[in-house]
């Protein structure tokens, strides 16, 4: 695939992710609200909906894989612009819990076969092992969903109420979403094992096929990736009564907290630039290691070291991000990376849909020092990271 082509097919995924994480992921920090008060339930309620979803999403994420694998990401991403859409506009026309639930059921199913794993799948599936530096950008432009998803949410319904918010992001899947996944090539890649690689990529030996090693990695892998999912969202969730507990204002969480996104596009930055000359193991676990080093700092410090923590959690977590998408590309290769992928993220994706009351209930019994949870489960992660040895590895340590 030419660079152009190959730059136009992540420009458009890139954009297509950040509408798809925009009005599914980040479109209850907003409505959930005026969406309980409207439908006569409460706040939690509306969450607990949502991680209904991203269960339904764990479930489906290896079939979707799967057809991925099979067919291309292109007939599948643009089904989920179509299911994405549907799901939206169910939610518009909600009327109470049960309804509720069953849109929030169908915006799962958009979940599990339109999100990140679903995006890197495809781009595996059009450029095998070299598929990095294309994982890399997507995650760089969806990086900002956080960022356009909320301003637009809360205009949308500051001027059409949450019914006319959820209308509006299922027209712009079907007007945007739907012609931009349209745009993904269908595959023509041709597996060619003379072209020859550079960087950290021409140091990676050929996956190790034994059966003993896939499930090991397959194992610590899952657990990293339910780990550091598990404390992304309950930082997502939390993070500004974190900071007030550990000592600083309302107005310092807030501004602190809006450290997190720029520094997760950072560290994807980094990634793009240095980091992408080493092996993706070694990055994971530099990323894997900045949670744990930055609530040490918070945690012994308090308040002043604030605004650090939220850059290396930040910096780290975008980090990691990416490494869900190349690490197991690196250590078992383009072959069935789709079902592969959506295996490895069901632990991540119910962690995730457990973590927002988990960790609440750990912040409420001890304030400040759930920290040391989410710290803990960060120090796992890497420990978990530095047990997986390359493929092929004959004792080299990674």
């Amino acid at each position: 695939m030419s660079t152009l082509k190959s730059a136009t097919t992540v420009a458009s995924l890139g954009t297509a992710q950040t509408l798809a994480w925009a009005s599914t992921y980040y479109l209850p920090a907003i409505l959930a609200a005026p969406m309980a008060k409207d439908l006569g339930v409460s706040t939690p309620t509306v969450f607990a909906a949502f991680s209904c979803a991203l269960v339904v999403s764990a479930l489906l994420g290896p079939r979707a894989g799967r057809a991925i694998d099979t067919l291309g990401g292109r007939p599948v991403l643009m089904a989920t612009s179509v299911v994405f859409a549907l799901g939206l506009s169910a939610l518009a026309m909600a009327q109470g819990p049960w309804t509720l639930f069953v849109a929030w059921l169908l915006l799962g199913v958009g979940m599990g076969s339109g999100l990140y794993e679903a995006a890197f799948a495809a781009l595996v599936h059009l450029h095998g092992k070299n598929a990095r530096n294309q994982i890399t950008g997507i995650t760089l432009i969806a990086g900002f969903a956080s960022t356009v998803g909320w301003p637009l949410s809360m205009w949308m319904e500051s001027q059409w109420g949450w019914r006319g918010a959820c209308w509006a992001w299922a027209a712009l899947h079907l007007v945007v979403g739907l012609p931009l996944n349209a745009w993904t090539p269908r595959r023509t890649r041709v597996e060619s094992p003379a072209l020859p690689s550079t960087g950290a990529d021409a140091a990676m030996p050929a996956p190790d096929p034994t059966p003993l090693h896939a499930r090991r990695t397959t194992v610590l892998l899952a657990f990293v990736f339910a780990a550091t999912w598990f404390t992304s969202t309950a930082m997502a969730a939390h993070l500004p009564r974190l900071l007030q507990e550990g000592g600083a204002t309302l107005a310092t969480a807030v501004a602190v907290g809006a450290l997190v996104g720029p520094a997760q596009v950072a560290g994807r930055l980094l990634e793009f630039g240095f980091l992408r000359h080493v092996h993706p193991l070694l990055s994971a676990r530099l990323a894997a290691m900045m949670h744990p080093v930055g609530a040490g700092l918070l945690a012994i410090t308090g308040a002043p070291m604030a605004a650090v923590f939220a850059v290396f959690h930040g910096a780290g977590n975008g980090i990691l991000t990416i490494a869900k998408g190349t690490l197991p590309l690196v250590l078992f290769g383009p072959a069935g990376y789709g079902h592969r992928q959506g295996l490895l993220m069901v632990p991540a994706r119910i962690a995730q849909a457990s973590s927002p009351w988990v960790f609440g209930i750990f912040l409420d019994r001890l304030g400040a020092g759930a920290l040391w949870v989410s710290a803990g489960l960060g120090a796992a992660a890497l420990l978990a990271l530095l047990a997986v040895a390359p493929p092929a590895d004959s004792g080299q340590g990674g």
